[in-house]
């Protein structure tokens, strides 16, 4: 009787599935710690100043970037 109970419990216990477990999934958050805004001014020029053309594009990229980041405002024209 008590191998019956035995076998009971067992049939029992053997017909509840394991929980499935769900795949680990990696989330990729990009966190943003300095913009350089503190650090960094823009790059002002004077009228003669002679630039090649790669270095007024990197100037004016810097300058670009600088104003879209750190909110930089062009000079008000001297009089």
């Amino acid at each position: 009787m008590r191998w019956i109970l035995g076998l009971a419990s067992s049939l029992v216990l053997a017909g509840c599935p394991a929980p499935v477990q769900q795949p680990v999934q990696v989330e990729t958050r990009t966190k943003v710690i300095d913009t350089a805004c503190s650090w960094t001014k823009p790059i002002y020029l004077d009228k003669a100043d002679v630039l090649t053309d790669a270095t007024a594009r990197a100037i004016l990229e810097h300058n670009q970037t600088g104003a879209k980041n750190c909110g930089w405002k062009p000079l008000a024209p001297s009089k």
